[in-house]
């Protein structure tokens, strides 16, 4: 089912919604040029959506939601985007946020606490951005690629997107599914593509304040997101367990995701 709620400043935030209603709510939080549809092999696995309520959220400038022309680089209103989200959802919701998601998920643990989690999954994710900051680390093929990626010339843009797509698993992803995270990649403006990295903000005392069960998932050959974010986190984190993907890459939910959808359902049981 497809849907929508409204977040901070009257922004439409596509949701896709899949599960029981009244059943325990996990939200999915994409990162940076994707959308909700890179968690296709989540939404579509019955042993997930026959015991949980799966909502997936399209990050305002992605996918369907709308693309306002500011707000990237404020903290408050990704957090109260979320928050709209975690609404609908449901009480005491599992959040799995990967990549970039995972500063949207620390931005709403920053302005609203963990008053409306159950558990974190953090995948391959940041919890901070800027320089020299250990926790917002990149890898170095987001490094090679990331000037070009941000271009408006499509010449220069679309070359470096569909390299950075096609060389961010380090497993072979089913066709569809790989040209569809291309696809979301390309459907992003450039304008907000380069918006998402208009920020400079640590994080060291969010994560220590974190009282929920967290999950830290990492691939091994993670290129996107240098292994040291998630060091961090496992580090500031009260409690916090990593789970590393041996010979993973940076979408271990599509590279692997039998194995990641287990590795969800235990969390989830545990919480």
């Amino acid at each position: 089912m497809r849907t929508e709620v409204v977040g901070h400043g009257g922004v439409r935030l596509g949701l896709r919604v899949e599960g029981t209603g009244n059943s325990r709510p996990i939200v999915f939080v994409h990162g940076w040029a994707q959308s909700a549809g890179c968690w296709a092999a989540q939404l579509a696995d019955p042993a997930l959506t026959e015991r949980f309520r799966l909502v997936a959220v399209d990050l305002r400038g992605h996918g369907a939601s709308d693309v306002p022309v500011t707000g990237y680089d404020n903290p408050q209103v990704w957090a109260d985007d979320l928050a709209a989200v975690l609404d609908f959802a449901g009480p005491d919701a599992i959040v799995v946020a990967w990549s970039y998601g995972g500063l949207v998920l620390t931005d709403h643990i920053r302005v609203h606490g963990t008053a409306r989690l159950r558990g974190l999954v953090l995948v391959g994710a940041i919890t901070e951005i800027g320089r020299d900051r250990p926790g917002g680390r990149v890898g170095a093929l987001m490094r090679e690629h990331m000037r070009a990626m941000l271009s408006d010339d499509p010449d220069i843009a679309v070359p470096a997107l569909t390299a950075f797509s096609r060389e961010m698993t380090a497993r072979p992803v089913p066709g569809a599914q790989a040209q569809a995270l291309l696809g979301a990649s390309l459907s992003v403006p450039p304008s907000v593509r380069s918006a998402l990295f208009h920020r400079d903000i640590g994080s060291e005392e969010v994560l220590a304040g974190i009282d929920k069960p967290t999950l830290v998932v990492h691939g091994s050959h993670d290129r996107v997101i240098d292994s040291a974010a998630a060091k961090h986190a496992i580090g500031k984190i009260p409690g916090a367990v990593g789970r590393w993907f041996l010979g993973g890459g940076h979408a271990p939910f599509a590279e692997s995701a039998a194995e990641f959808d287990a590795v969800l359902r235990q969390f989830a049981d545990e919480c």
